[in-house]
């Protein structure tokens, strides 16, 4: 980091890589007060949800792009709103910032933090930079809305719901291995699993409309489908039965596994970062959501039905087995 530039003027350096939202704004103050004024629309409730990205834990510069970096570090805490039903509002972001890098670096992933805040319009309000020796951390608070007392959670699952997910499971752990490795893939399914590892796409869209038609149940896929599943069946108190060759698995994930002498039922079930949305619905309600989300293009895909009891268990090549939680998992050894 130039030594030669104070904090004040690098944030104003950084902000001036943000642009402005367009449509109604409802940040009233925004940067450059001691907190941010938004205005809080009539008959919603606040959401709010916060991550941290750490370097060489969560991201790696032999992996990831800066602005990738700035992209996905926003897009993990977007997709915590999204698995509510509801939608973006505004950021808060908090770093610290190695002595070593440079303000390049620094700009580059501002570039990424704004593509991302265009893309689902929301927009940065203010935070905090600080200085270290060591590793880069991006620390985002995203706040959003949801109609009151609409929030969808994991706990609402009934006997008889569907269960589905939304786009692709797999493919961000996939593309990870990939970057890391050195198995020669064709060139449509290289550039495949690299987008989906370094930009995932919150399912906001999604998360509305399966909110309007009646969905029972909502969870991020952030840690791997199968700690996802577990995590409602335990809110909900209910058993899961997942038929695993439903899963939407991208035809470039099993390429890659065959290719590579990989299971591409592990990276569905464990591999984590796809930022999905499993979760739980009547018959009529994933109708309903199906019919909204194919027109708009969207994938969502029937994988298994809820049932009375506790756990998760998939049907795999006509076996039944307990699926375990597993994923990542910070304080794991």
């Amino acid at each position: 980091m130039d030594g030669t530039i104070d904090e004040f003027a690098l944030i104003d350096r950084l902000v001036g890589r943000l642009r402005d939202m367009d449509g109604e704004d409802p940040v009233l103050i925004g940067i450059g007060d001691d907190a941010a004024v938004i205005r809080h629309p009539e008959g919603m409730d606040l959401l709010v949800t916060t991550d941290t990205v750490v370097e060489n834990i969560h991201f790696a510069k032999s992996t990831m792009d800066y602005p990738d970096v700035g992209y996905k570090a926003i897009a993990v805490s977007i997709s915590d709103i999204a698995a509510m039903g509801g939608r973006p509002q505004s950021v808060v972001l908090a770093f610290t910032v190695p002595t070593s890098l440079p303000i390049a670096a620094l700009e580059s992933i501002y570039d990424g933090i704004d593509e991302v805040c265009r893309r689902y319009q929301c927009r940065v309000v203010g935070g905090n930079l600080a200085r270290c020796e060591g590793p880069l951390t991006i620390t985002s608070t995203v706040t959003g809305v949801v109609p009151h007392q609409t929030a969808v959670l994991r706990s609402g699952a009934k006997p008889g719901d569907v269960i589905f997910v939304t786009g692709d499971v797999g493919s961000s752990s996939a593309g990870l291995a990939f970057l890391q490795g050195n198995v020669p893939m064709p060139g449509d399914d290289a550039v495949f699993l690299t987008v989906r590892h370094r930009r995932p796409n919150p399912q906001v869209f999604a998360g509305e409309v399966l909110r309007e038609a009646g969905a029972t149940s909502l969870n991020d896929i952030s840690d791997g489908l199968a700690s996802e599943l577990n995590e409602i069946a335990k809110a909900s108190q209910v058993r899961l039965r997942v038929e695993a060759d439903r899963l939407p698995i991208a035809p470039a994930v099993r390429n890659f596994a065959r290719k590579s002498g990989k299971d591409s039922l592990s990276f569905a079930w464990y591999g984590g970062e796809d930022y999905q949305l499993v979760g739980t619905a009547p018959s009529f309600a994933f109708a309903r959501a199906l019919a909204r989300c194919q027109s708009a293009g969207v994938q969502l895909t029937q994988i298994g039905r809820v049932e009375s009891g506790d756990g998760v268990v998939a049907d795999v090549d006509g076996r039944l087995e307990v699926l375990s939680p597993g994923g990542f998992n910070h304080f794991r050894d």
